[in-house]
């Protein structure tokens, strides 16, 4: 608390979801001086499609902070509203936004990325989730030095956090949240004392975390059950596994059944891929191309989520033998 209490850094923050309102929110609570917040222009959101503030944003205004808000840095307005804030240090955590040079190039020790993996892997939008997807045992937060490319500067701080069994998207950001806002708080002194070391990135290593689509939902039943399990929890909370299923032989358009939870099992069945074989009182299983899908929470068409054993327990279409596609 005293380094930050005695730091004289000028700073402005620039993040948009509320992975960057963690950051935001360490800096206030530390006494940092923010001199402005820079944020996502407000989206609409929810049913009435209202305009909604970023958590950025909420936060910077229940703290009376300055809040600019442009669509790019494209115009010279822009540039010099930023250049007006005479700014030691920009901080960036999940912005939205590529910055050109000239941008880079204005606080005094330049730009610093809040970003949540341990870099030259998962570079780009999505690396909590890619690194669910993938496989990955660790991941973590590193502090790096910007540059002109899309998460290729020197890294300068890393914190590691092992990814559990039971990690979901969800779980995973939540927890990379509070270690990022931990890793910019301790880096932060060494920072402005001169103590961090760049390290330049290997690019042999670097893998790209492309942004998520709807359609990577989809599951495949051919595919391992292992491979299954991880999308289940890669993809929760957004966009949310799904497959679809005929519980009405005589409709033409099977239903979509999302899939919120499900665990690998190596049990091996002959029935083809994607054949609901067991029913248990809280999983369905459904036989992959290798081992078994335990499904464990659902979601009906127009329902909300619900473990499997509540569903089992009303009223219900789940049969053995029938095909999920």
């Amino acid at each position: 608390m005293e380094s930050s209490m005695n730091s004289k850094l000028r700073i402005v923050f620039a993040g948009t979801p509320d992975f960057a309102a963690s950051s935001l929110a360490a800096l206030i609570a530390h006494h940092y001086q923010i001199v402005g917040v820079y944020t996502q222009p407000d989206r609409p959101s929810g049913r009435g499609q209202k305009l909604t503030p970023s958590p950025v944003k909420q936060l910077a205004l229940e703290h009376q902070l300055p809040v600019f808000q442009p669509l790019n840095f494209k115009s010279e307005e822009s540039i010099h509203e930023l250049a007006n804030l005479n700014a030691d240090l920009m901080i960036v955590a999940a912005y939205g936004l590529l910055l050109p040079q000239k941008v880079l190039d204005l606080p005094k020790l330049g730009c610093i990325n809040v970003h949540a993996s341990l870099l030259p892997r998962w570079r780009g939008a999505a690396p909590i989730h890619r690194a669910l997807l993938a496989g990955d045992t660790e991941t973590g937060i590193t502090i790096m030095q910007m540059a002109l490319g899309l998460d290729t500067g020197d890294m300068l701080y890393k914190k590691y956090t092992p990814i559990h069994q039971d990690d979901t998207a969800g779980s995973l950001h939540d927890r990379l949240a509070i270690i990022g806002a931990e890793s910019l708080i301790e880096s932060l002194p060494l920072l402005e004392q001169g103590k961090l070391t760049p390290e330049i990135q290997d690019e042999s290593l670097t893998c790209y975390a492309s942004k998520l689509l709807k359609e990577e939902g989809r599951l495949d039943w051919s595919m391992p059950a292992e491979v299954l399990a991880r999308q289940t929890r890669g993809l929760n909370p957004w966009p949310v596994a799904f497959c679809q299923v005929d519980f009405d032989q005589n409709v033409a358009n099977p239903a979509n059944l999302r899939i919120w939870a499900a665990e690998s099992s190596k049990d091996d069945y002959k029935e083809t891929p994607g054949t609901l074989v067991k029913i248990e009182k809280d999983a369905l299983v459904i036989a992959t191309g290798q081992g078994a899908l335990k499904v464990t929470q659902i979601q009906l068409p127009g329902k909300r989520a619900l473990p499997v054993n509540a569903i089992l327990n009303g009223q219900h279409s789940f049969f053995e033998g029938m095909r999920f596609n």
